[in-house]
């Protein structure tokens, strides 16, 4: 059984954890990201995640299939959460199994960088001075982006 999905309600780890679990895997390795109270030094009270959903399912299944080819033996499961997040609610979970601890470490290490990296989730964070979007850059808005002049 193979579980990729984006949501906007709460997710629980028992979900993925039963998603990669199976007799021959003796390791079995949980990634939980959760919304903190600060980023950068900024205060931080709710976030608001927003996805491509169809295309970020696509996007971690293939992040999936090419860790499974790197790290043979091993099964993965993630599931992201979009829309209004509290400080200490869940917003990503990750699970990698395998048949040892050092593989499903390593395979759920580079799935949730993977995700963090390609995966079309964008992030607004909201605090004193407002919201704002984070790790997010126009193109157009680039120093030393021409603009067609």
């Amino acid at each position: 059984m193979t579980l990729f999905d984006v949501r906007d309600r709460v997710v629980k780890a028992e979900e993925v954890l039963a998603a990669v679990s199976r007799p021959e895997a003796g390791g079995l390795a949980l990634f939980v990201g959760q919304v903190r109270c600060e980023n950068d030094g900024r205060a931080v009270v709710r976030l608001e995640y927003e996805a491509y959903a169809s295309m970020a399912i696509k996007e971690m299944q293939r992040i999936a299939d090419e860790i499974a080819r790197e790290i043979p033996d091993t099964r993965l499961a993630a599931i992201h959460r979009v829309g209004s997040l509290e400080v200490g609610d869940v917003a990503v979970l990750c699970a990698a199994s395998a048949p040892h601890r050092d593989e499903a470490f390593r395979a759920c290490r580079a799935l949730i960088d993977r995700i963090k990296e390609r995966v079309p989730v964008w992030k607004r964070e909201h605090g004193p001075d407002g919201p704002y979007w984070v790790g997010w850059e126009d193109a157009r808005c680039s120093p030393g982006h021409s603009h067609g002049h």
